[in-house]
């Protein structure tokens, strides 16, 4: 007999770095235009039932959001039900103390519905902006994940590190009323970030932005066995992805190769990769971690991805490379209303 997949407790979200939309007429919105576009498409997801909205922190031009907390705390001011995430909240060059502080506000702002997500940055920038080295990059989120660790039992707090000054029976407020903050760390793709989660008894995000997501199961089997090795418990498994649905298979793709292609086209510039090709894109498309089509098509791909790798949440990440604000408005009232209750239904056959 086939082991059934509780559809009710899968959980569908969306992922936003603040990428800079247009207008209908193609003119390019200001990063303060921007972040408020942010802000209303979390409220549409909201009122769509939407599960979460994740902000990325992103220290570049062609991203609005660098205090992703900040815009967290004003959607949740016109929001109801949709939980309160990062992806991610760069903690290695920020500080433990403040991380704490700002999710315990959120936290007491949004009535319970905060969410951080950790993780050591995939761009690098934040570095030498706060004045860290690189040559620290493992030091840096080793010692400063260990101190929010101990920040989240509520209580005083004594520590001895490295890369920030020590405490000693310090006490950091404010206090949530459930007593702890929801968190959550986000890897690419490291086996030792992988077993750290594992060891520290939190939540694991895969980031799946290329390739099959079936390459990343070894991941997701490594986690449980460290999880049962440290004794704590293997908590359900996020994924992350690309991903652009329209109407029909031939305008999301087209869609995709002028928006996704071009933000990863820019971020290759930058670190040296060679440009993707048509070739590359169609096999992302079709095989890969870029979730394109219409919404049977979108929807029939992600029940395959959920079902190969047993995760219990899924978000998209939506709006990338200067998308237009109603192509994005439309792509999520899409995903909530088509593409979501159709994966449900396909898991629920399985």
């Amino acid at each position: 007999m086939k082991k059934m997949i509780n559809t009710k407790k899968m959980i569908f979200g969306l992922d936003s770095f603040g990428d800079i939309p247009t207008d209908d007429e193609g003119n390019v919105y200001t990063q303060a235009h921007a972040i408020r576009q942010v802000i209303r498409e979390a409220k549409l997801a909201d009122d769509l039932g939407i599960d979460v909205i994740a902000l990325g922190e992103h220290h570049r031009e062609e991203y609005a959001i660098s205090s992703p907390d900040m815009v967290l705390a004003a959607i949740a001011t016109i929001t109801k039900k949709i939980k309160l995430a990062t992806g991610v909240t760069v903690l290695s060059s920020d500080d433990p103390v403040r991380v704490y502080e700002r999710f315990a506000t959120l936290e007491a702002i949004s009535n319970g519905r905060a969410e951080a997500v950790l993780g050591r940055g995939s761009f690098t920038e934040s570095f030498p902006l706060f004045g860290y080295d690189l040559q620290d990059y493992d030091l840096l989120f080793e010692e400063k994940l260990n101190l929010y660790s101990k920040l989240l039992e509520e209580k005083p707090v004594t520590w001895e590190g490295k890369t920030r000054a020590s405490l000693k029976d310090a006490n950091v407020f404010p206090k949530t009323e459930n007593g702890n903050i929801a968190t959550r760390i986000a890897v690419g793709g490291s086996p030792e970030s992988v077993v750290r989660t594992a060891r520290y008894g939190f939540p694991l995000t895969l980031a799946i932005i290329g390739g099959s997501p079936e390459r990343f199961k070894p991941y997701i089997e490594l986690y449980k066995r460290a999880a049962d090795k440290f004794e704590n418990p293997a908590f359900p498994i996020a994924v992350h992805s690309h991903g652009m649905i329209a109407d029909t298979d031939e305008e999301a793709i087209e869609l995709a190769w002028n928006h996704i292609r071009k933000s990863f086209v820019k971020i290759g510039n930058d670190r040296g990769w060679a440009p993707m090709s048509r070739e590359q894109f169609e096999s992302e498309v079709q095989n890969g971690s870029f979730y394109v089509g219409s919404p049977e098509t979108v929807a029939k791909r992600l029940a395959r991805m959920i079902k190969t790798l047993g995760i219990g949440r899924f978000e998209l990440v939506y709006g990338a490379g200067g998308l237009s604000a109603s192509a994005r408005e439309h792509m999520i009232e899409l995903y909530a209303t088509k593409v979501i209750p159709r994966v449900r239904e396909l898991l629920s056959e399985a």
